[in-house]
């Protein structure tokens, strides 16, 4: 498993930003992830439209907390 976190910002008030963390299986390294990630981040804005994505990196879970 890996982990995409990504920071997400308000369209609504653009100052408001929070940390998304999505789970998925991957085999490949953290950058080669990072490169991957963008159908995934797709995804998460499709289902949540008054958010946009400004940034992400891919790390290893550290816990069972999952954000959705």
């Amino acid at each position: 498993m890996i982990e995409i976190i990504m920071t997400v910002c308000s369209l609504a008030q653009p100052v408001t930003c929070e940390d998304k963390h999505l789970q998925f299986a991957w085999e490949g390294s953290l950058a080669r992830c990072a490169m991957a990630a963008q159908p995934y981040i797709a995804e998460w804005i499709g289902e949540h439209p008054t958010w946009r994505a400004v940034r992400w990196r891919c790390s290893y879970p550290k816990s069972n907390k999952q954000d959705a």
